[in-house]
């Protein structure tokens, strides 16, 4: 598989379990990485929070199910979900053709933007893939 930038956008901010951060202003959008929907292969159901649900750092707040397994997802920061992408409860396979785009699971308002810190960036997340996959 392919590590190049393109997979990793510089202007995330990633966590050691696939999630990527999107932060713009007090609001950040969250997703799964472009390597953890490919190891997931076809993902086929999404299970989000409501809209005012809590969400804590590092604690799970979903689960994506695929052919080959169903996986937690956790919160890359602590936050009150605003909004939650509704289309994916018809077509979750939209994780696996754009993670980064119209695969996004929800947006949240930041609890404490200190939490971004303990975030990988881009490079670091390449890395860690790395070397997690020897």
């Amino acid at each position: 598989m392919s590590k190049g930038n393109g997979i990793y956008p510089e202007d995330l901010k990633y966590t050691k379990e696939h999630e990527w951060l999107a932060v713009n202003g007090g609001v950040g959008t969250v997703g799964i990485t472009h390597y953890a929907q490919s190891e997931l292969g076809d993902i086929v159901y999404v299970e989000l929070p409501a809209a005012g649900s809590p969400v804590v750092a590092g604690e799970e707040f979903g689960t994506v199910e695929s052919v080959k397994a169903v996986s937690e997802i956790f919160a890359p920061v602590s936050g009150e979900v605003l909004e939650v992408n509704t289309a994916l409860a018809t077509s979750p396979e939209t994780i696996n053709k754009d993670p980064y785009g119209d695969g996004w699971l929800l947006k949240l308002k930041l609890a404490d933007s200190k939490e971004l810190d303990a975030l990988m960036t881009a490079a670091e997340y390449r890395k860690y893939i790395e070397e997690e996959a020897n």
